[in-house]
């Protein structure tokens, strides 16, 4: 017993001490998934579906997400079109201002959302059957609100279906 009560106080001791992880104050960002990696055409026609791209990040000054600016971007691998998004501000964690978690991005596929684009020169977003697939990725990138960009990741692929 009097080896224990000293070895349980050095635990705790050495326990205070250990400090939060350390962030760099650049965000960091990694592809986690989407929902699902075959999506229809957007038309109007066609029933509402919600592409969700979840991705982690990393910030060592805690200041992810804003209430006025877009701060997520996905850039389009087949024409370079990028799509901004808004995340609300995250919460601080604990003691230390740096932050970790999950964002994920809901993109409700609209008629001009996410649609196929054909070699042949045919209309984009309109059914084909000489095209049944389309086949892109995103790049994503994540800004802070001190306009901290983070590293650029790439999706997997997504295949979208034409007809």
């Amino acid at each position: 017993m009097k080896t224990v009560l000293p070895s349980l106080a050095l635990l705790l001791l050495l326990s205070s001490c250990i400090k939060p992880p350390q962030f760099p104050d650049t965000p960091e960002i990694e592809f986690i998934g989407f929902n699902s990696d075959v999506v229809p055409q957007g038309s109007p026609n066609a029933e509402q579906f919600v592409l969700e791209i979840t991705f982690s990040f990393t910030d060592g000054d805690g200041d992810i997400g804003s209430e006025e600016e877009n701060n997520v971007f996905l850039t389009d691998s087949r024409d370079g079109s990028v799509t901004p998004f808004k995340v609300e501000p995250i919460p601080e964690q604990g003691n230390g201002n740096g932050i970790s978690g999950e964002i994920t991005v809901r993109m409700v596929n609209t008629p001009r959302n996410i649609c196929c684009t054909f070699p042949n020169g045919l209309t984009p977003c309109t059914p084909s059957t000489a095209f049944p697939t389309d086949v892109m990725h995103f790049s994503i990138l994540l800004k802070d609100r001190a306009g901290n960009e983070s590293n650029i990741i790439q999706t997997s692929d997504l295949t979208i279906l034409c007809q």
